[in-house]
């Protein structure tokens, strides 16, 4: 570690030197009588030394909630949103998704959610300036195969469906390359895969995005009913491992979620969304509803079905038309 680049005493430097202490992480591994002890300064010193590397270690200051929203013009990792392919769904999420956060998408089955995770996967291929992040993404798989053949589909009809963004732009990307495909069937191999693997893929910039297909299904079969505690505990530190890659590569993490019979409004109101066409709530319960920054809730409509406060998405492969609802997390 090369001291003189700190903003110090000359004569703290000297000491530190003296002292043979070499990084930053040894000099917080010590208290600050300790310090003082090795280093014979004074205690104004070493309180001075502890808060000089102490802020190099803050990559961004800090900043209040008014200051965000006074500051229209700075932008922010929850500023910057990853688009979803539809100008319908992007007016309704006000640009797409955040790149920072844990975004779940829930709905019944058949309802769509599979095909819109596939197009956000192609979505984040595309250059910054058409909303996407010029990168790859991982597709996580807990229950069933990838679905190969309909991400071929809507491979074949980018031309169509991105009318938005030149045919040359389109046929240069290589959409199937940019795709990675993991099988996680229980949690001792998901837990391996988010950690390992896809931490692997983050860093290198080869991925900017990840889709779990579904999370619900992990711990379907895992846990009884008496075991509540234990799987509150797991949906925390899955949570905090999601949210963590999340912040570190500023990449967006978009889980798939099942959904229940709501038994009464009251326990749909705790897992922070009301009921969508039938009296359904998204599955995991109030523990992960806390580890969302958003939440969406999609359901399959007949063409002429039309509900107040929801927006339709025509799909591009399976001609029916998907209701959104979204509910972000304060």
């Amino acid at each position: 570690m090369d001291w003189d680049q700190f903003d110090l005493n000359p004569k703290v430097i000297a000491a530190l030197k003296k002292a043979d202490i070499k990084s930053v992480k040894e000099i917080l591994n010590l208290s600050g009588a300790d310090l003082q002890r090795l280093m014979k300064l004074s205690s104004a010193d070493i309180q001075c030394l502890l808060k000089t590397v102490s802020l190099t270690l803050r990559r961004n200051s800090m900043l209040t909630a008014l200051q965000l929203y006074r500051d229209k013009d700075h932008l922010t990792s929850q500023q910057q949103k990853l688009s979803l392919g539809c100008s319908v769904l992007d007016a309704l999420l006000k640009g797409g998704i955040p790149l920072v956060g844990i975004t779940e998408l829930a709905g019944e089955s058949s309802a769509g959610k599979t095909q819109i995770s596939l197009q956000l996967c192609l979505c984040v291929q595309y250059p910054y300036k058409y909303g996407g992040l010029e990168s790859g993404a991982v597709y996580i798989c807990t229950e069933d195969v990838f679905p190969s053949k309909r991400l071929q589909q809507l491979i074949d009809q980018q031309h169509q469906l991105r009318a938005d963004v030149p045919a040359e732009i389109v046929q240069k990307i290589k959409f199937g390359n940019g795709i990675f495909v993991e099988h996680a069937a229980d949690l001792e191999t998901f837990h391996n895969c988010i950690t390992n693997r896809i931490s692997l893929l983050l860093a290198r910039g080869m991925v900017r995005l990840v889709v779990i297909d579904s999370i619900a299904a992990l711990f379907r079969c895992e846990f009884g009913a008496s075991d509540s505690v234990t799987k509150a505990r797991y949906l925390q530190t899955f949570g905090a491992q999601l949210h963590s890659l999340s912040m570190r590569f500023r990449t967006p993490i978009m889980c798939i979620n099942q959904v229940t019979d709501a038994v009464s409004e009251l326990e749909a109101a705790q897992c922070g969304c009301s009921a969508v066409g039938n009296r359904v709530s998204p599955a995991l319960g109030i523990t992960w509803a806390n580890q969302l920054l958003m939440r969406l809730m999609v359901s399959r409509l007949s063409p002429p079905e039309q509900s107040s406060g929801f927006v339709s998405h025509h799909s591009g492969t399976e001609g029916f038309i998907s209701q959104i609802k979204f509910f972000p997390r304060g």
